[in-house]
């Protein structure tokens, strides 16, 4: 799950996304989507990490060294996930991402008795070259779960969507839970300063979208 001759450069941003192959879901159940999230969190250091020998109410509280990354938002989906993220250190990216999907293939691999690729190919990494484009990504990566909702029925409506568990937007919303652990926002522009102003946003994005 690595992408070849890509270069991420520090202090830079990029959007990170990958789906299940031929389209095939990559979470089945709650306990799948938690086991990736926490995979977020450990994977994310310089050091290795065995999940299993962890505590599950004290993973996002564990001591990891260095970051790999930082991450802005992610939102996670049947059959994709996205991230926003910065590298924190050189070739970071690639070290995190390859870390993130073996252990998580792994994982789903021998829940599942299933062989092969989980993913489709190598992931996905698009370069945000504007201001404006970083700002945008906030709501297209939060969005996702209701997009999802209108193409498919998924049961996330707009008053719903704060609710979604597997996305960081309810901790951008000032939601109190352990994954917040995962997303370092001081590393991001300073967009909205309050939960409400974030919100408001959120919502302006998803009455233009729904014009």
């Amino acid at each position: 799950m690595a992408t070849r001759y890509y270069s991420f450069v520090e202090n830079e941003y990029y959007h990170i996304y990958n789906r299940g192959n031929s389209k095939q879901e990559i979470f089945r159940s709650d306990n799948d989507y938690s086991r990736f999230k926490a995979t977020l969190y450990l994977a994310n250091s310089t050091e290795p990490f065995v999940l299993r020998d962890i505590e599950e109410e004290d993973i996002f509280v564990t001591m990891r060294d260095e970051p790999l990354v930082h991450i802005g938002t992610y939102c996670l989906m049947p059959n994709h996930f996205h991230l926003l993220i910065t590298p924190a250190k050189e070739k970071g990216v690639s070290v995190f991402m390859n870390k993130l999907g073996t252990s998580y293939s792994a994982y789903f691999n021998r829940k599942y008795d299933r062989t092969g690729s989980l993913f489709e190919g190598s992931y996905k990494a698009k370069f945000i070259e504007s201001d404006r484009y970083l700002k945008y990504l906030f709501a297209y990566i939060h969005l996702n779960p209701f997009r999802s909702d209108r193409m498919h029925g998924s049961g996330v409506s707009k008053s719903t969507l704060s609710q979604y568990p597997h996305s960081s937007l309810p901790d951008y919303l000032g939601q109190h839970r352990a994954e917040k652990g995962i997303i370092n926002p001081e590393r991001f522009p300073q967009y909205f300063t309050t939960a409400s102003s974030h919100a408001a946003e959120l919502f302006e994005w998803l009455d233009y979208s729904e014009k």
